[in-house]
């Protein structure tokens, strides 16, 4: 989770671009090796994404290009190599890498998440619903909450509020008790100003989640816009007791 500085809470609140959840897991979709070079390629697959974890971009640009040098269709390593090339801010390979990638395995739900992920940071709203949508679509996508989820916030980034609720909601009905999801949903009915809802759904979420200092924050501004001062109060005094250094602890204090 990300802080989301275009937010009305002026920071306080939460948005989910699940960006490390989505890069791709260097153990899916990793095929048998049949010869000397799908070795080498896996190879040089698991140390690129290594030092791709590690942040060592150049490393891992150059040992992700010895991979689909022996491997082209490889798509695991073109989608991470297009992670690797956005972080070195070139976004033009990057498109070329994630455009690979879901052309050589258009099943692969994680490389199309993390597309999608990708096309919404650079404002491409239209094509990252569109490949969420393929990606949820894949029979065997077990995660389809997460993505859903995550193209609930790109369209609130849009910002297209209807369909950033459409996407949350059956993320929900995938899984009830997603807390992202339910967190988003809050924060989707403070921002439309539906203060009720918003308040339900932080409630369903504070029920089975850790609060965090963000998360007490919004209930804080959720009861302040309900006109209600007592649990407006009570988040406040929970928020300075358990996270007393917290941005938002400070803001309640500087708000008196």
């Amino acid at each position: 989770m990300i802080i989301d500085s275009k937010c009305p809470l002026r920071g306080g609140a939460l948005i989910a671009l699940v960006i490390l959840a989505s890069c791709v897991q260097t153990t899916s979709n990793v095929r048998p090796m049949e010869s000397d070079d799908d070795n080498a390629a896996q190879q040089y697959f698991q140390l690129g994404a290594r030092y791709f974890r590690s942040g060592n971009y150049d490393m891992a640009r150059e040992r992700l290009h010895r991979a689909i040098t022996l491997d082209p269709r490889m798509a695991i390593a073109h989608s991470t190599l297009a992670l690797t090339y956005e972080q070195l801010d070139n976004e033009r390979l990057a498109t070329e890498h994630h455009d690979k990638a879901v052309r050589f395995e258009p099943k692969n739900f994680n490389v199309r998440n993390a597309y999608a992920v990708f096309l919404c940071r650079h404002e491409r709203y239209d094509e990252a619903g569109e490949q969420f949508k393929r990606a949820v679509e894949v029979p065997e996508n077990d995660n389809t909450e997460l993505m859903l989820t995550n193209a609930g916030v790109c369209m609130s980034q849009k910002p297209d509020y209807e369909q950033a609720e459409e996407f949350f909601r059956r993320a929900l009905e995938e899984k009830p008790a997603y807390g992202e999801a339910l967190l988003q949903m809050s924060l989707l009915k403070y921002r439309t100003s539906e203060y009720l809802q918003a308040r339900a759904f932080l409630q369903r979420y504070l029920a089975s989640k850790p609060a965090t200092s963000e998360v007490l924050y919004l209930g804080v501004q959720i009861e302040k816009a309900l006109g209600d001062d007592r649990a407006s109060t009570d988040y406040a005094n929970r928020l300075l007791r358990e996270f007393p250094n917290s941005d938002q602890a400070r803001r309640v204090l500087q708000a008196g």
